[in-house]
């Protein structure tokens, strides 16, 4: 089969597709054929060497996947039969044509959605949920800050907030993905690079603050983050885009305002938590995407890459240009 793959680590220009052996799932794993996959940053971290798969997972690419079930390992519980059209969360391995999954982390995929659309959903949408529900506890009337607003968890978030019956307060890099954000149902969104989101958060709070932050930066917000959180809120870091370094006294301001802070990684995660997640998600936010409810969520689409153009997809992402995801399309033989 084909795989996105690369010989040693560096940019974009080091992918290429390689012909490398077909999987064969194993004790409760299904084989599912590939339509579409999408990007993700930890996929860019990978390539360049600086985020190896989980212990056994594949070191192909690709952390979510869309497709067909195209085979069934020994000891599956009857719960798919060859040919559902599927969605999964994967430890790695979903930019190739086949990929093995356990059938836990498998997902129905919504009947009126596409392999494309589908594609864009488990990664952003699961770590999404993870962060507001496992994590952050997100209750009715909470105000959320989500920063990087118009990524795919970023979207996700929005929107899932809103479920929640929440405020979705976001900060971004450009007006035209603060708009996009809106359109998602951001309440007010900031624009980090020409604003202090920290006192536009506490004059839209009306110095209230916000109850929840989900923060893939790290490093350089940490002292506007604790500024504009509440007394007692939570703050939850699952990425660190600009370092890990904090300089100055983080931890007088937590005790002052009796706030936490939690951590969270979904790839390195055991099998239980996937399972007991995709579950979760599979019966309470699934429904949502299917035609005539309300509210409707949607994943957001960027843009849409051959197989053999991986190398010019990572670009895009590198360079910060999507709005929403990125998905992957593969080949539509063998």
């Amino acid at each position: 089969m084909l795989a996105a793959y690369f010989d040693c680590p560096g940019g974009p220009e080091n992918l290429y597709v390689k012909e490398v052996m077909k999987p064969h799932p194993g004790e409760g794993e299904v084989l599912v054929k590939v339509s579409a996959s999408a990007l993700n940053r930890a996929d860019l971290l990978q390539r360049r060497g600086k985020y190896p798969p989980p212990k056994g997972a594949s070191d192909i690419l690709g952390l979510e996947a869309a497709g067909s079930v195209a085979g069934l390992g020994p000891g599956c519980k009857g719960r798919w039969k060859i040919g559902d059209a599927v969605m999964a969360l994967l430890s790695g391995g979903g930019q190739a044509e086949y990929v093995t999954v356990p059938e836990g982390y498998l997902m129905p995929i919504p009947s009126d959605m596409t392999f494309i659309q589908a594609a864009a959903i488990p990664e952003a949408w699961l770590t999404a949920f993870q962060l507001l529900h496992f994590v952050g506890k997100v209750q009715k009337g909470e105000r959320v800050l989500i920063h990087a607003g118009a990524s795919g968890v970023g979207m996700a978030a929005i929107q899932l907030v809103r479920l929640a019956k929440a405020i979705p307060i976001v900060t971004a890099g450009t007006q035209e993905k603060l708009k996009a954000t809106t359109n998602a149902g951001a309440a007010v969104g900031f624009n980090y690079k020409t604003e202090d989101f920290s006192e536009k958060v506490l004059a839209f709070t009306q110095g209230a603050g916000v109850d929840l932050i989900l923060d893939c930066v790290g490093g350089s917000y940490w002292e506007k983050n604790i500024n504009c959180l509440s007394t007692d809120g939570r703050w939850i870091i699952y990425g660190l885009l600009s370092g890990g370094e904090v300089h100055g006294d983080l931890l007088a301001r937590l005790l002052s305002k009796r706030a936490s802070i939690h951590t969270s990684l979904l790839r390195s995660r055991d099998k239980e938590y996937k399972e007991r997640l995709v579950k979760a998600f599979t019966e309470d936010v699934l429904p949502y995407f299917s035609g005539g409810t309300s509210p409707r969520l949607q994943p957001l689409l960027d843009s849409v890459y051959p197989l053999q153009e991986i190398a010019e997809a990572h670009r895009i992402m590198e360079e910060n240009k999507n709005i929403g995801k990125i998905v992957i399309e593969m080949p539509a033989s063998s």
